[in-house]
């Protein structure tokens, strides 16, 4: 299904770029009976449902004038705001992280965990350093960038 999330990457792109909105992240899948293409989108001071619309409407036309159908089977598109926990992908994404409160979930256990919660600190190219508070104690833990399944930022409550 990569080939189905590539396609409509190249069709979304410029779409967002003549509205300037950014391309957050694409992902096709298959929920109980039926897939479901979503598009995950976002400009700064965020987007709106209006906005949403009008890139769903675009997009839609576009998918709809190429043939074959690059998408055969019979799919629900959802354009949206990735919202208050957006995921980290790009590393643009990352460095605008940076001083805000996140949730990162490992490949492998560091200091007998797999998730982490807190301020994120510092980002490199290989690791990033958080500020984490575990059971009362506050400290700080850098994490190889390699070892990150996933990260966005999150609610802090």
């Amino acid at each position: 299904m990569s080939s189905v999330v590539e396609t409509v990457t190249q069709l979304v792109n410029p779409i967002l770029d003549g509205h300037h909105f950014e391309l957050v992240d694409a992902e096709f899948v298959k929920e109980g009976d039926g897939w479901y293409l979503r598009v995950f989108i976002d400009k700064p001071g965020g987007i709106t449902i209006e906005e949403c619309a009008m890139v769903s409407d675009e997009l839609s036309e576009k998918l709809d004038s190429i043939d074959p159908d690059p998408i055969p089977q019979a799919y629900f598109l959802e354009i949206s705001s990735p919202g208050a926990e957006r995921p980290l992908k790009k590393e643009t994404d990352y460095q605008n992280a940076v001083g805000k409160y996140i949730h990162v979930s490992l490949y492998q256990q560091i200091k007998k965990a797999k998730a982490f919660e807190g301020d994120l600190l510092s980002v490199t190219e290989d690791e990033l350093t958080m500020k984490i508070n575990q059971k009362g104690r506050i400290s700080e833990i850098t994490i190889p960038r390699e070892n990150i399944a996933k990260a966005r930022l999150a609610i802090k409550f």
